[in-house]
């Protein structure tokens, strides 16, 4: 059992959360008026990649040797057509720039808050929630508390991949916005 923080608790926090609380964990909820105390192992920023920056280094102190979550698809939302961080770089390896003292996982980028809801991909294949770091541990520690919650759970690299990774979570994204697919839709990791 693990101890979970999550930074919001919009749509994609409470479907993050429950997911760890059906597999036993304890889960806390943060959002902007909350004061950032007795933090869990595993922080999951849940929440727009401006402010997730913004919490990252607003609690650098607080975040230190915890696995921090970022589930950032940093779009620009003004005109939905552009990621808003460098080409050869990611959300991620930005914030973990601001925390080096954490261990960052890119995760839940690739799922919407429907799917994971429903822990179905348009209603009948498995949810697969892709994790990116340069800490196995973290990511280890991250599937160990999922075990139980119906997601199944992939080793996708080290945190460089977070770039691929929010390209893919962009897509589908336009995609869903532009009602090509549903937004309890989206793409599956099928073995």
């Amino acid at each position: 059992m693990a101890n979970v923080t999550i930074f919001g608790k919009g749509n994609m926090g409470t479907a993050i959360g429950k997911n760890f609380e059906d597999a036993g964990n304890n889960v806390t909820y943060i959002d902007s008026k909350d004061p950032v105390e007795n933090i869990g192992e595993i922080v999951v920023l849940a929440v727009p990649y401006q402010a997730a920056l913004g919490i990252a280094k607003a609690n650098k102190d607080a975040l230190a040797n915890k696995a921090v979550i970022d589930i950032s698809n940093p779009l620009n939302f003004d005109t939905w057509d552009e990621l808003v961080v460098p080409a050869d770089s990611s959300a991620a390896a930005q914030i973990a720039a601001e925390i080096p003292d954490s261990h960052v996982v890119k995760g839940f980028n690739t799922t919407f808050a429907g799917t994971l809801a429903a822990k179905k991909i348009g209603g009948s294949h498995p949810v697969t929630v892709q994790l990116a770091s340069d800490f196995e541990e973290a990511k280890e520690a991250i599937a160990q508390a999922l075990k139980g919650s119906g997601l199944k759970v992939l080793n996708a690299g080290k945190l460089k991949r977070a770039r691929e990774l929010e390209a893919f979570g962009f897509l589908q994204m336009t995609l869903a916005a532009g009602e090509k697919i549903p937004w309890d839709g989206g793409f599956g990791v099928f073995d």
